[in-house]
């Protein structure tokens, strides 16, 4: 039966602040331009005193998913662990303004904050994150909704959320009631590095039970450990059912049943920042699948929103993304 969300992501809660650099304010701060890095509290302070002006929202990958998928008119849902403080506030807020369901309980908790990322974009576009993961990390069993879950069409999981033993609990426990309810799984695997720390449980992950995997191909070669895109086709499709695999401006190639379906990269204009250009291509794709749209077309719906995404500071829609893609035939 169709459930009451077309789907529901499981991720880190984030408030993502972003600013405009130029590649002499990485090199001074370290950070490696185009990737995202994990920092402690000293140095997201160093860095957001050295910043120029921001802007304050609520992130994190999968956050930005469902967002998308609401912008698109779907219905979502997230689950994310905030603290009862400042910056918790402006992401309840935040992701709820934006027509996302978050039922998650804030925690009440002096020694933990709220997650947060410095999302620092140089003038090429290429966007280089600095997170500090917080009390997002924290989540466990308990925080996962199961009646949220049971009524998803689809649940997606965010792979940055992977690195402690107690969210890797949670994600178990989100896959067996999916599959209970008979709904589908889709992971992303969200960064290479993310990939290298976690290879054989993200392998051992996919092959029980996730239907549907998002990867771009830095981090599909690296789950295979091939410099081969054609090679690591192969292996992912005899490990999962669906396989999107995302290439940039080459488009993305959707993997079915060991069949590739070609989808062509959306023109832009200007790439002003790419912050959540894979985030908003799997909103599309995933309200495409909810919504019964063939594989093809859901994908070319991804490629609209991610190009869209990318002509724009951050990762957030500035019009509404259900406008413009009946504008553009994309949604009847």
């Amino acid at each position: 039966m169709p459930g009451t969300f077309d789907v529901v992501a499981i991720g880190n809660a984030i408030v993502d602040i972003i600013g405009r650099c130029d590649d002499g304010f990485l090199d001074r701060h370290g950070a490696p331009k185009g990737h995202m890095r994990l920092v402690d509290t000293e140095t997201i302070a160093s860095i957001y005193k050295d910043m120029g002006p921001a802007i304050e929202i609520s992130g994190g990958s999968a956050a930005n998913t469902v967002v998308g998928v609401a912008s698109l008119g779907g219905r979502a849902a997230f689950i994310g662990k905030v603290a009862e403080d400042e910056f918790g506030r402006i992401f309840r807020h935040d992701i709820g303004a934006s027509g996302v369901t978050f039922k998650t309980p804030a925690v009440v908790d002096t020694s933990r904050a709220t997650s947060r990322s410095l999302i620092l974009v140089t003038p090429d576009g290429q966007r280089t994150m600095n997170t500090f993961l917080g009390i997002s990390t924290d989540l466990d069993q308990g925080e996962v909704d199961p009646e949220i879950v049971r009524n998803s069409n689809i649940v997606y999981l965010e792979g940055y959320l992977f690195d402690r033993d107690e969210a890797k609990a949670a994600f178990r426990q989100a896959v067996e009631i999916a599959n209970d309810a008979g709904r589908r799984v889709a992971l992303t695997l969200s960064d290479s590095f993310c990939v290298n720390r976690h290879r054989d449980e993200f392998l051992a992950l996919i092959r029980s039970g996730i239907g549907i995997l998002f990867a771009n191909e830095s981090e599909i070669l690296a789950l295979y450990e091939t410099s081969s895109f054609d090679e690591a086709m192969k292996h992912v499709a005899r490990d999962t059912r669906l396989a999107v695999l995302t290439r940039s401006e080459k488009g993305s190639v959707i993997v079915s049943e060991g069949t590739p379906v070609l989808v062509s990269a959306e023109p832009v204009a200007k790439v002003v920042d790419t912050t959540g250009a894979g985030d908003l291509y799997a909103a599309g794709f995933l309200f495409g699948l909810a919504r019964g749209y063939d594989l093809k077309a859901a994908g070319q719906l991804g490629s609209f929103a991610a190009a869209e995404i990318i002509g724009q500071m951050g990762a957030r829609p500035e019009v509404k993304l259900s406008h413009l893609a009946r504008m553009r035939g994309f949604i009847a």
